[in-house]
């Protein structure tokens, strides 16, 4: 039987694997590493970097083009389906046709496996289709979430009280309830700008992108004074490495401890 390891990489410091990660590495034959354009080659180049150091000798990685998708569709429940078949088709294929019946195949997922990533879904699509057959086990990896809060020195919840991890999108469409501490991930349009200006008025936000990596830049304090800043760190950015991953944390003032002291800045 096939044998599939999920494994958690991390946010992007190499020193975030864990010694799990590292034993599934080792107890792989096939990497499959999926490009998104030239102008992400560096997230590939780290991954290599990873196994150079990492896998046992011998080992092979076999490169795909991750199915490009439209990033602002009118329906976009049924665009992100349809990159998912996209995505599936060339899971399935890696899987039979560059693995031995008996092999050890892994991806390498940004993150944690299971905050905000497609892989699980895909491989149960795969495996619902009933054309491969294969066993898959799942690598936790220390998610951009822990790395922001452990960055900024903050903690994600207060006494007794809850968080909630949700999308730039979801944020836009207004404030989730009952809850005083908002992490945003897959935000393209710095949704916390869409906000009610009496309600950005009590914010503070803890904004970090390129998180565990030589380019980590950092800003913190109230989302009044700052979000003109993160726009313009994250536009110039964004233009200078021609892709940006980012998350924040926004935190109710009127329940909050005191917002770290003026900005993080920019740590490059």
């Amino acid at each position: 039987m096939r044998r599939i390891h999920v494994i958690g990489i991390g946010a992007g410091d190499p020193e975030h694997l864990t010694l799990q990660a590292v034993n599934a590495m080792r107890d792989t034959d096939v990497f499959f590493l999926l490009g998104k354009g030239e102008e992400k080659q560096e997230l590939i180049d780290l991954r290599q970097e990873m196994l150079a150091t990492h896998a046992r000798e011998g080992h092979r990685v076999v490169e795909a083009r991750d199915p490009d998708r439209d990033r602002t569709p009118a329906r976009y429940a049924s665009e992100i389906d349809q990159w998912r078949r996209a995505r599936a088709d060339i899971y399935e294929a890696l899987i039979r046709d560059e693995l031995g019946e008996d092999g050890r195949g892994a991806f390498l997922v940004w993150g944690d496996p299971a905050l905000y990533d497609s892989t699980l879904a895909i491989l149960e699509e795969v495996l619902g289709r009933g054309e491969v057959a294969f066993e898959y086990t799942v690598v936790p990896g220390v998610s951009s979430v822990s790395t922001l809060a452990a960055r900024h020195r903050v903690g994600l919840n207060r006494v007794g009280r809850p968080f909630q991890v949700t999308t730039g999108r979801r944020l836009a469409e207004g404030w989730p309830a009952d809850v005083d501490d908002v992490v945003v991930m897959l935000d393209a349009r710095h949704a916390f700008s869409l906000l009610p200006a009496e309600e950005r008025a009590e914010l503070d936000i803890y904004w970090g992108a390129y998180l565990g990596t030589p380019d980590e830049l950092l800003v913190s304090g109230p989302l009044d004074e700052v979000a003109d800043e993160i726009e313009h760190v994250r536009s110039t950015a964004r233009d200078r490495k021609g892709w940006i991953m980012d998350t924040y944390l926004l935190r109710r003032r009127d329940t909050a401890e005191p917002a770290s002291e003026g900005t993080g800045g920019g740590k490059a």
